[in-house]
């Protein structure tokens, strides 16, 4: 007798027994090859344990996945019954998770206490029982009244199994098979074993990827709520006239399908207003697609903007799909869309009038449902009348203008952006500064601010990070609006007049964190206070303003 190799539905067994075959005969073609029953058995073993495996893994719901694998075993085990019960590990209750050839009422009915019967007592020991003749074990309760003789004079063997999670029973594995006086009851329990070790392996699966699941919903409900927090109207930091009006404007075309367009200079908040319109819409739970025009070259922009197919053009080595599909029942944010060539602007303009597009090397029309937000700082009327974007095309986008004012615009606002920003860069750089001083202010206030708000946050950014102490001091702004160059607003000085202007701003930071107190005062410069008051009187500093 030889060891063959026997390849059976994607396993490969090493089988003893098998009988002495003729040279040139091969184990997976010859159908009479003689094997002995315990290597047909492994066979079979093998057989049921693949087929439980692949329904384990076919759902995701964990009574279909259960009933497919009792059904399994009916067809494999001679089984006239298989039950599956589940722990309640608060009221210690068992009752029937699913069952083969008991009616949902039964299911629904029987309960059991732990430690109660055959499957109680299987699930508090979390040891396996196996029973030759029910009708001989006092114990074997019957609750479900199920059990009959199949046929004159026969009777019904029952084997019970725990199910565990780790060291932990969650609930039992029994059947019910015709007795036979020949079967080997101690098998049928180790193939069990095997099986309720396989279901628990899928309940811990299903439960891993039941937490993944809400995980992922919990961080997504997360995000969203702080995009909406983030992006509400009222969270757009302003309270000029010019500044209201822009909220009004938003407030009014945000629960619409109106198209946008935001204008304005570069760095005044134009995809903030886009993300206020977007997040206080219908659509605030669909994508949010935001593409920069200006920064995708001219050949792949049209790509880009409507996908292409596989072959289109060089370097297409499979389908993509444009930013109009994935903003799909969404909002698409077309920012800069001053810089889009002529050839692309006729395919644009078809979208937003017809709703529809083809891939660039596609010939199947696709239909999307997406709202369009432009913006640009271009003199889009300019371009029109020299040609270099399409009248019909600046029409359409122009549906819902919305102006955004330069900083210049908004003096007002400035003080309440300089203490957003520096309440934000304070907090990221861990450091305790509390303000602006005087002199720092009214530079900021006089600077004409070219580059708007952007400019200034990252002037402020960068004061953060000089500063020291709990006070931005004018030598800690940018050197564009110390030396004056830009703006004209600090003139030459002397080094007398910087050192006086130094004592005076120091002075007045003093008065104003002791609520002009001038003995408090002359302790925070570490000074007396004589000296204190005769310096205030020289530099014109009243103690009773800052009361």
């Amino acid at each position: 007798m030889h060891t063959f190799v026997w390849a059976f539905d994607k396993y490969v067994l090493m089988l003893p027994g098998v009988s002495d075959m003729s040279p040139g005969m091969s184990p997976l073609l010859n159908t009479e090859t003689r094997i002995d029953g315990n290597a047909m058995k492994r066979i079979e073993e093998v057989t049921l344990f693949y087929e439980i495996s692949q329904a384990l893994n076919e759902h995701l719901e964990l009574k279909k996945s259960l009933y497919k694998v009792l059904d399994i075993m009916s067809s494999s085990m001679n089984m006239a019954r298989g039950t599956v019960s589940i722990l309640d590990p608060l009221s210690n209750e068992i009752s029937i998770e699913v069952a083969h050839s008991l009616s949902p009422s039964t299911i629904e009915r029987v309960k059991y206490k732990l430690g109660e019967g055959i499957t109680g007592r299987v699930i508090q020991t979390g040891k396996p029982v196996a029973i030759p003749k029910i009708s001989e074990e006092p114990q074997f309760l019957n609750r479900t009244a199920a059990r009959k003789k199949i046929q004159d004079n026969s009777e019904l063997s029952f084997i019970c199994v725990p199910i565990k999670k780790a060291n932990h029973v969650i609930g039992a594995l029994s059947v019910d098979r015709p007795y036979e006086p020949d079967y080997a009851l101690k098998e049928g329990q180790k193939i069990l074993m095997v099986v309720a070790t396989m279901i628990a392996q899928h309940v811990i699966n299903l439960e891993t990827i039941r937490r993944e699941k809400e995980q992922l919903r919990n961080e997504n409900k997360r995000l969203r709520d702080e995009l909406e927090n983030k992006y509400r109207i009222t969270n757009i930091v302003g309270n000029s006239n010019k500044m209201r009006e822009v909220f009004q404007m938003i407030s009014q075309v945000c629960k619409s399908n109106a198209t946008v367009l935001v204008r304005g200079e570069s760095g005044t908040g134009k995809e903030l207003v886009a993300n206020s319109v977007h997040y206080n819409s219908p659509r605030a739970n669909g994508p949010f697609i935001k593409v920069n025009c200006a920064a995708i070259p001219a050949n792949l922009i049209e790509s880009e903007l409507f996908g292409h197919e596989k072959g289109a053009f060089t370097g297409a080595v499979k389908q993509k799909p444009g930013k109009f599909e994935l903003a799909h029942k969404g909002t698409l944010f077309l920012d800069e869309i001053g810089s889009i060539g002529l050839d692309v602007q006729a395919n644009l303009l078809r979208v937003l009038q017809e709703k529809e597009f083809e891939r660039v090397g596609g010939q199947r029309t696709l239909k999307v449902d997406v709202r369009i937000v432009a913006a640009t700082n271009k003199n889009l009327e300019r371009a029109v009348e020299d040609g270099s974007f399409r009248g019909d095309l600046y029409y359409r986008l122009n549906v819902f203008p919305i102006y955004m004012p330069p900083l210049r615009e908004r003096k007002t606002d400035i003080l309440l952006l300089a203490d957003f920003f520096l309440e934000k860069y304070s907090k990221e750089n861990d450091k305790s500064i509390k303000r602006f001083s005087t002199p720092a202010i009214d530079m900021m206030m006089a600077y004409h601010w070219p580059g708007n708000v952007r400019e200034l946050e990252n002037g402020i950014e960068r004061a953060v990070l000089l500063c020291n102490g709990g006070v931005v001091h004018s030598y800690h702004l940018p050197p564009t609006l110390q030396t004056g160059q830009e703006s004209d607003t600090l003139p030459e000085l002397s080094l007398e007049d910087a050192v006086a202007n130094l004592e005076r701003e120091m002075i007045i930071d003093a008065l104003k964190n002791t609520r002009g107190n001038i003995t408090a005062a002359a302790e925070v410069l570490k000074t007396t206070v004589r000296k204190f008051a005769y310096k205030a009187k020289r530099h014109d500093v009243h103690y009773a303003h800052y009361r």
